[in-house]
Parts: structure tokens; C-alpha cells; sequence
């Protein structure tokens, strides 16, 4: 069943604050939902469908329903690190094309800056923890492997960064509001060769929330209205050491998207891209088909990723790179921005210009291992 049509998101909520350390994980979910819910013109009464990531938090989306006092028709705790949101709202899209549920909240909510962290008891950690891997050498192995394979360079890289900033600079509630420079990207202290310190995603509190309801339900309420086109998710294997560095699962998931929404590249006028670290977006921009493999280097120059002149702008509120990485997970943000977007609601500097249709893709776990990919096309309530 293509959910295409199917399903609308009518609400969207980004915590306002990068550092929380007076509010627990529960209370920050509680603030989110409100939020997004009171966006949607709907209250935590109507929510009949929760989705949100294995958190920890006890029984996870169980002890956090009970928290929240919501009554329950259908639920789902799909964990794909920082793809899960996306994934959940292909989920929550579905479910309600099944009848399953009419009004599904969808949240993400972390203290990455010093809150409770994750442990794994998982099969590759006895091969892979004993030799001390850390989150940007993964990474930096993808850039590296990327700029050996195709002359792809740091200058390139930064690009990605300097198009972030000054998008981040028309946010108010962005961790890094200062515009860069590609120099002052490629001088920046180097932390994993070739990623410099500010190739890097911020690290935040907060979390996001958004609301999807059926369209009986969204006919009755006056809020603009953003379409589930398309939606499509894929992980990505190590092969047992025979990995290729050079693409992500964007490389599946997105054409599956692109299929269920019925546009192509072309069509995209702006898109939200998981911005873990630069080179996270180059892959991706590759992977989802916007440029030839080898050739992202040559299509982020010059300008390419800016609001609102450049053929693909992105992450306009500055992203993970700039603006908000809630719990080390940047899914959530990419779906608000895409929201805003399609909703003619971003900062008026960054606004795309008929925004009908966009984009939204994200990650979890890492480029340089194994991964989970998720992407979401959305349009306006009449496309």
C-alpha cells in the first residue's frame, strides 16, 4: 500500500533550548508533545499513535505513554540511531492508512551534553570496542577513502559547513550562530584526519516532536498542512569487513521515495540532509541522486547548498552543524525544517521562494560501519 496522499503532518515543535540541565528526558518529551500538539490545534487526548526511539526510559514508548497519559491504538519504537524519525513517520503514515490510528505524535528527546548515555550489548561490540573507535575517526575513514577515491577536497568539505552558518545566523536558537569561512573551516584544529573541528556537529539538549493525522481529521483543522509523498529506509552492512566507505543507505532508500512520491531530483526545492559531519552530506547528496558518485565536491562548491539562490538549498535553520543535535541524533530536526519549508514557515531570510515539494533524509549509527537510512518527501496539502 503506497501511503502516498495517506497521511498529513499538521504539527511541528523544536525545543527552544540547546542546554537543559534543570528537566529530565521525560519532561522534555512532555514539553515537545504539547508543543507540537498545541501547533496542530489538538491536545494529548487525540493522540491515539506514539512513535518514538528505544530510549531507555524504562519500558521505553510504554513508560513514556503512561507519562504523557495517552491512550493508545497503536505504537512502534523502531531504533535506527538517527534515521529512527523518519523512519517513524513513514510508520505512523502507514499505520494510519490502515486504520490502525488517526492522530500519531512522533518525538525525539536527549541530553547529549552530559545526560544518560546509551549502552549496547551488541554482537560487533566485542570485535569493535577492544580497539577504541571513536564517532568522527568513522567518519573521518569515509572522507578520507571518498577524497583518495575521487579528488573530493577539504575545501569542498567546508563548503558544507559555510552554507550552515549562514543559514544558522537567522536562527535565534542556534548553538553557533557565527557565519564561517571555508578558511576558517580548513584551519580549525584537526580532530580526525581530514575532519577539522568544525566539520563537526554540535552537541545539544532538546529534542522535536510532529503530529500526523489522517486526512478526515486534518480537514477539520485550519493548520497549513505538509503531504506525505514518499518514504523509503534501508540499512547498510559492513559485509563483514568488505565495506565500501563511499556510499551511504541513501543509495536504497531514497530511490524508494523518489518512486512512492512520484518526483524526481529535479523537483526537490529544498531539502534537509543529516549533517553528522561534512562529509555525511556529501555522501548523501550522492546517494539520493542529486549529483553523479565522485562529483558531490564539484556540486556543493560555489555556493550550491544556500538559501535561497542556490540549486539545492539545505538545512536552513544551520542543521547539526549549527543549529541543534539533540541526544547525538539529528533525525527530528531534518523533518522540522522540511515542515517549516513546505509550510512557507522558515526564517523569512532563508524561506525557499514556492517551496511545493522537499526532502528530508537522515542517518543512524555511522557512515564508516553500519548504518540505518531513512527518507521522507513531503508537499504542500494540495500537491
Amino acid at each position: 500500500m503506497s501511503i502516498r496522499g495517506k497521511a498529513f503532518i499538521v504539527g511541528a515543535y523544536e525545543h527552544p533550548e540547546r542546554q537543559i540541565p534543570d528537566k529530565t528526558i521525560p519532561q522534555i518529551h512532555a514539553d515537545i508533545a504539547v508543543g507540537a500538539l498545541k501547533d496542530a490545534g489538538l491536545s494529548l487526548q487525540d493522540v491515539d499513535g506514539f512513535f518514538s526511539d528505544a530510549s531507555g526510559l524504562g519500558m521505553g514508548v510504554v513508560s513514556m505513554s503512561e507519562y504523557l497519559g495517552l491512550k493508545l491504538s497503536y505504537m512502534d519504537s523502531t531504533e535506527s540511531g538517527g534515521s529512527s524519525y523518519l523512519c517513524h513517520v513513514g510508520h505512523a503514515a502507514s499505520a494510519i492508512a490502515e486504520g490502525k490510528c488517526k492522530v500519531a505524535l512522533v518525538s525525539l528527546a536527549g541530553k547529549g551534553r552530559g545526560g544518560p548515555q546509551r549502552y549496547s550489548e551488541a554482537p560487533e561490540l566485542g570485535f569493535e570496542a577492544p580497539y577504541g573507535p571513536v564517532t568522527v575517526a568513522w567518519y573521518a575513514l569515509a572522507a578520507q577513502r571518498h577524497m583518495y577515491e575521487f579528488g573530493t577536497t577539504s575545501e569542498q568539505l567546508a563548503e558544507i559547513k559555510v552554507a550552515a552558518s549562514h543559514h544558522a545566523q537567522y536562527n535565534p536558537d542556534a548553538f553557533l550562530k557565527k557565519k564561517v569561512t571555508i578558511e576558517e573551516v580548513v584551519n580549525s584544529p584537526l580532530v580526525a584526519d581530514p575532519l577539522h573541528r568544525l566539520d563537526s556537529c554540535v552537541i545539544t539538549d532538546g529534542g522535536g516532536a510532529v503530529v500526523l493525522v489522517s486526512p478526515e481529521v486534518a480537514r477539520d483543522l485550519p493548520r497549513r498542512k505538509a503531504k506525505i509523498l514518499g518514504h523509503g529506509e534501508s540499512p547498510k552492512h559492513t559485509n563483514n569487513g568488505r565495506i565500501d566507505l563511499t556510499y551511504t543507505g541513501a543509495r536504497w532508500s531514497g530511490p524508494r521515495a523518489f518512486e512512492e512520491a512520484g518526483v524526481t531530483q529535479s523537483d526537490i526545492k529544498y531539502a534537509s540532509i543529516y549533517d553528522s559531519f561534512t562529509i555525511t552530506v556529501l555522501l548523501q547528496i550522492e546517494d539520493l541522486g542529486f549529483c553523479e558518485k565522485g562529483k558531490g565536491g564539484q556540486f556543493v562548491s560555489d555556493g550550491a547548498l544556500l538559501s535561497p539562490g542556490g540549486k539545492l538549498p539545505f538545512n536552513t535553520d544551520g542543521g547539526g552543524l549549527c543549529n541543534n543535535h539533540p541526544a547525538n541524533r539529528g533525525g527530528m530536526t531534518k523533518i522540522l525544517e522540511a515542515v517549516r519549508q513546505v509550510r512557507g514557515e522558515a526564517r523569512p531570510e532563508v524561506q525557499v521562494p514556492n517551496c511545493d515539494i522537499a526532502l528530508a533524509h537522515g542517518t543512524g549509527g555511522s557512515i564508516g560501519s553500519r548504518m540505518g537510512s531513512a527518507t521522507l518527501i513531503l508537499g504542500q496539502e494540495d500537491a
